[in-house]
């Protein structure tokens, strides 16, 4: 593996050998880690959203666990 940095960019270099979906899965936690950080969102506030997006999920989605 190789990392290089330059003025505006980290480049990552591996084999090509290497998992690609568990590969995909660390880029994704970076991404999400790139787009967070610049978030004023307090924990109380996500964890609302969190609370509200399950429940309508479930609302939509409970015909096919219940029978």
């Amino acid at each position: 593996m190789l990392i290089e940095r330059t003025n505006d960019e980290i480049l990552i270099r591996v084999s090509s050998k290497t998992d690609l979906t568990g590969l995909q899965r660390i880029l994704d936690f970076v991404r999400f880690r790139e787009i967070t950080s610049e978030s004023k969102a307090t924990q109380g506030q996500i964890d609302a959203l969190a609370k509200v997006s399950k429940a309508s999920w479930w609302d939509q989605n409970k015909g096919r666990f219940v029978k």
